[in-house]
């Protein structure tokens, strides 16, 4: 059985015996289980759920009863019993069919209640959490622990590419994603998670026993590692804003996780993690203002000319290589030159010089900043 505690191996052995008993039952009566014996041990199955017991730990108990059954009667069999020992046979398959069925079908019926009332109070405790209200109260009610920290994660989930296929409902691989997105969080954190996600995103609180400001490069490191690891089992790109903040403070903290997040996006960062000192930057572009509006001015005229806007934005996330640009954007490296040339004479601003490449990516930055504000997006074509 595993190294089970005393008193699930007392609550196991119990199991054992009812089906043991149920085993000899049919034996003398040549009868499978009525509805009422089977109700009995459904109900016995959910107990054992209720109590902790491992769902296999049921199902083999079962198993271990009608098999020491088995072997004390073969032990009397001889070669004139055959027919008896085939009949015998085919009973005891049918009696653990019936058994195993209702054992699982009682237990993960307890199972999936449980687990709807841990979802219950984790709902129940996350929602006054980032609204701001004191969850003191409602944690004792539930039994949940609140602790001195939660690293915020504002998540942003891309699409599985089973989400895309015609044959299949995109909800059933959306919920797939999840499930095994939830099931990765609980597992890399020593503690409850609390979340609210769909299959775009959302929002995960994860546990920390410290301070926020005692929150290290290394907890932030872990957190990042754990990211990487459910976008492999998930199949899925991953970018997350994060914050570490006390439970007061998280009204606060999930905006600007949110902003962060929002910033990495349209700053076109690769997915991962990313929290403010690494788009600082970009962050204080977002800000309106008049700074921000005479930045992004010196790039707008390009605006009417998507072409030419694009090869500026590719040629800077390039690293000004025109041979990379030009393979970016699958056209001819004379082809960017020109293009280069032509955003030049419109805005004044040389992308191949030191000087104006250093200002024309803040002012590409700006203008994405104020057209996500305004509601609409820079367009993207080659």
């Amino acid at each position: 059985m595993g190294t089970e505690s005393p008193e699930r191996l007392k609550e196991i052995r119990r199991v054992v015996e009812q089906g043991i008993g149920s085993f000899a039952a049919m034996l003398r009566t040549g009868r499978l289980p009525t509805d009422n014996q089977l109700l009995s041990l459904r109900q016995s199955a959910a107990k054992r759920a209720e109590e902790g017991v491992p769902g296999e730990a049921v199902v083999r108990a079962c198993h271990v009863g009608a098999q020491e059954r088995l072997r004390q009667m073969l032990r009397h069999a001889t070669a004139d019993d055959l027919e008896h020992v085939q009949a015998v046979t085919v009973l005891v398959f049918q009696f653990l069919e019936r058994m195993t069925v209702t054992v699982v079908a009682g237990f993960f019926a307890e199972r999936q209640a449980v687990l709807g009332e841990e979802q219950s109070a984790r709902q129940a405790l996350l929602t006054p959490l980032i609204e701001g209200a004191d969850v003191a109260g409602t944690a004792a009610r539930w039994g949940l622990d609140v602790p001195p920290c939660y690293l915020v994660l504002d998540l942003a989930l891309g699409t599985h590419p089973d989400e895309e296929l015609d044959r299949v409902s995109p909800a059933i691989p959306g919920k797939r994603k999840l499930r095994r997105l939830r099931v990765e969080l609980d597992r890399h954190v020593d503690g409850t998670v609390l979340s609210v996600l769909s299959s775009e995103g959302g929002l995960a609180l994860i546990p920390c026993r410290i301070e926020p400001d005692q929150v290290t490069d290394q907890d932030w490191a872990r957190v990042a590692a754990a990211l990487s690891h459910m976008r492999r089992v998930a199949g899925i790109d991953i970018t997350a804003g994060a914050m570490a903040a006390a439970p007061g403070d998280l009204p606060a903290a999930v905006t600007l996780a949110q902003e962060v997040r929002r910033v990495a996006a349209a700053s076109e960062r690769p997915p991962g993690l990313y929290r403010l000192p690494d788009v600082l930057l970009e962050y204080q572009l977002m800000r309106p203002g008049p700074a921000r509006n005479e930045l992004a001015q010196l790039v707008r005229p390009l605006t009417t000319r998507p072409q030419l806007l694009d090869t500026v934005r590719t040629c800077l996330r390039c690293g000004l290589s025109r041979r990379d640009t030009a393979q970016a954007l699958c056209v001819h490296p004379n082809t960017v030159d020109y293009r280069l040339r032509r955003a030049a004479e419109i805005t004044g601003l040389d992308v191949t010089s030191g000087p104006d490449a250093l200002r024309a990516r803040v002012a590409v930055s700006a203008l994405d900043a104020a057209q996500g504000a305004a509601g609409t997006s820079p367009s993207r074509t080659r």
